[in-house]
């Protein structure tokens, strides 16, 4: 029993020392962006004109309609389905 209690209590000890150690402190934490580096970043993240071929696609949201536009060229049908929140969470 001490022997479980001895190995317990240096698991804890283990477990708290690398807690502590790898917290951040305050003087590691990035500093809050401002509007204007906002702007910046989503400037320099988004896609140019020419960089994002995806919406130049000319999408079909009603479903029978893509599927009779799709038989009549003669061409597959991609569906894309999503479930859950558009962003991805929950």
């Amino acid at each position: 029993m001490r022997r479980y209690l001895l190995r317990g209590t240096a698991t804890l000890s283990l477990v708290v020392a690398a807690v502590t150690l790898t917290r951040p402190t305050e003087s590691s934490a990035a500093p809050p962006l401002s509007g204007e580096d906002v702007a910046q970043v989503r400037k320099v993240v988004r896609p140019g004109e020419n960089e994002d071929p995806f919406a130049t696609i000319p999408w079909e949201t009603d479903l029978w309609a893509a599927r009779i536009k799709a038989a009549a060229a003669g061409k597959p049908l991609l569906l894309w389905e999503m479930d859950g929140h558009p962003l991805g969470c929950g």
